[in-house]
C-alpha cells in the first residue's frame, strides 16, 4: 500500500544527521526542519487561521484527548474533519491523547493542577504533571482508563479507540497510542512501559492498516525508552521494523540529555521517512533536535508564553510588562518582519497586557509563532546552504549571553 506520505530529503548536514527535505501530505507540502505550530483544540489560541498562515506556518497539530472531550470527534468528522471544521487548508497532524491522558485525564480531584499553575516556567510545567499525576491513571495490557480534566467522568483509550478518534479527525498525519513515562521513573518501569509501548504500536498499525483512512492518513510510531541508551535503541529499531509512514520520538527525558538521546534514536531510523519530536520548543533545544536529524517539533510555549507577556528575542526572552517598555517605542524586536512588530511598539504591548486587554495575547502570540517558525526556517537554509554551525553559534551566544 503505497503511503498517503512521503518525505524527500534535498541535503543532509556535514555531521551526517541533520537534513533538510520536503514532506508531502494529502494536503499540501511542509519543508523541513519545520516547526509544527499547536491547535490544541482545533485552534490556535488567539490568532485566527488566516494570522496563523500569515506567520509562515505550514502545519497545525490539534490534540486528540481535547477534541475527543469537546466538541466530539463525531462533530469534527460530520464537519469535513479537522482542516475543514478549523477552516485550515494545510497540512495537519493529532497526537495520540497519551500524553494528556497520563497527565491532564489523570489529574481530576487532584492538585496537579496547581502544580502546573504555581511552575516558574510554563515550558517545562507539562513535564511537571506527569511527574505528578502519572500514576493516577490505570493502566493495564489492554488501555488506560482516565478521568475528564473538566467533569471527573470517566473514558477509556486502547490503541485501537484512539486510532479510531484520530481517523475521524482526520488530520493527515497521526499518531500510534504509547505510555508516556516520567523521565525520572526506573529503568525497571521504563523498560515495562516500553514493552506495552510496542505491543500498543502493533496494535495502532494493525487497526490503522484494517480502515480506508489508512490510504489518506499517515501514521507515525513513537519510540520511547526514557535516558537509557539501551532501551532507546532496542526501541528505535524495534518500531522502525514496522510499517509506519514516519515517527514520532517521545520525551521521557530531561533537557540535559536530550541531545544525546534523540541521536541514539535518529542514528537508526531509516532516512526515508519523517521524524517528529514531540512537545519541544526552546530555541536552543530546537538547534539540538535539528541537529540530530529531526524534521517537525510541536509546542505549545510560544502561545502559552505570549498569553502571559513573555515574548522571544535575539537577545533572550523578555517579559513586556517590565517596566523599562512602559514608554518604550520600538517594536518587540528591530528588524521583525511580524505583523506586531511591524505595527505596534513594545509600550502599546505593554499597555495591553496592563489594561487586560485580549489583543496583547494576539500580538504577543502573533510574534513569538513568528519567532521560532522562522527560526527553523533560517536553520533549514543553513543546513542548504552548509552555514548551521556558525548560525547556531550566532544564535546562541546572542541568546543565551546572560
Amino acid at each position: 500500500m503505497t503511503s498517503p506520505i512521503s518525505f524527500t530529503l534535498e541535503q543532509e548536514g556535514s555531521n551526517g544527521l541533520m537534513r533538510a527535505g520536503v514532506l508531502t501530505t494529502p494536503h499540501g507540502v511542509i519543508h523541513t526542519p519545520a516547526f509544527v505550530t499547536v491547535g490544541t483544540k482545533a485552534t490556535v489560541k488567539a490568532l485566527s487561521p488566516e494570522m496563523v498562515k500569515g506567520l509562515g506556518a505550514e502545519v497545525v497539530l490539534a490534540n486528540t484527548y481535547h477534541l475527543y472531550l469537546e466538541p466530539g470527534h463525531k462533530l469534527v468528522r460530520d464537519s469535513g474533519g479537522l482542516g475543514s471544521f478549523m477552516n485550515w487548508s494545510g497540512p495537519t497532524m493529532t497526537d495520540s491523547g497519551g500524553f494528556q491522558v497520563f497527565s491532564l485525564g489523570s489529574a481530576y480531584g487532584t492538585s496537579v493542577s496547581k502544580v502546573a499553575k504555581d511552575t516558574p516556567d510554563p515550558v517545562d510545567d507539562e513535564q511537571q504533571v506527569v511527574d505528578s499525576a502519572v500514576k493516577l491513571a490505570r493502566i493495564d495490557e489492554d488501555g488506560v482508563t482516565f478521568k475528564s480534566y473538566s467533569d471527573g467522568s470517566e473514558h477509556r483509550f486502547t490503541p485501537e479507540r484512539s486510532i479510531e478518534i484520530q481517523h475521524a479527525i482526520g488530520a493527515d498525519m497521526i499518531f500510534a497510542f504509547d505510555e508516556c513515562t516520567s523521565p525520572n521513573a526506573t529503568y525497571e518501569y521504563q523498560k515495562e512501559a516500553l514493552e506495552r509501548t510496542h505491543r500498543w504500536a502493533k496494535r495502532s498499525l494493525e487497526y490503522h492498516k484494517a480502515h480506508p483512512e489508512s490510504e489518506k492518513q499517515g501514521l507515525l510510531g513513537i519510540v520511547q525508552g526514557g535516558r537509557f541508551e539501551d532501551l532507546r535503541k532496542y526501541s528505535a529499531e524495534l518500531i522502525s521494523s514496522l510499517d509506519f509512514d514516519g515517527f514520532g520520538i517521545g520525551g521521557s527525558f530531561t533537557k540535559k540529555d536530550m541531545d544525546t538521546a534523540v541521536g541514539w534514536v535518529t542514528r537508526l531510523l531509516p532516512k526515508e521517512k519523517p521524524r517528529h519530536l514531540l512537545g519541544i520548543g526552546e530555541p536552543g533545544d530546537l538547534f539540538g533536535a535539528v541537529e540530530n536529524g529531526c524534521d517537525l517539533f510541536d509546542c505549545v510555549a510560544p502561545t502559552r508564553l505570549g498569553r502571559n507577556g513573555s515574548v522571544y528575542t535575539r537577545d533572550g526572552r523578555v517579559n513586556i510588562l517590565n517596566a523599562r517598555f512602559r514608554e518604550d517605542l520600538k517594536p518587540i524586536e528591530v528588524g521583525c518582519g511580524c505583523y506586531t512588530c511591524s505595527n505596534y511598539s513594545r509600550a502599546y504591548v505593554a499597555h495591553l497586557f496592563r489594561a487586560e486587554e485580549m489583543f496583547g495575547a494576539t500580538l504577543a502570540s502573533i510574534h513569538n509563532l513568528y519567532f521560532l517558525i522562522h527560526l527553523v526556517r533560517d536553520m533549514r537554509e543553513a543546513i542548504l546552504h552548509g552555514t548551521f554551525a556558525e548560525m547556531k553559534q550566532r544564535f546562541i551566544t546572542r541568546y543565551y549571553k546572560a
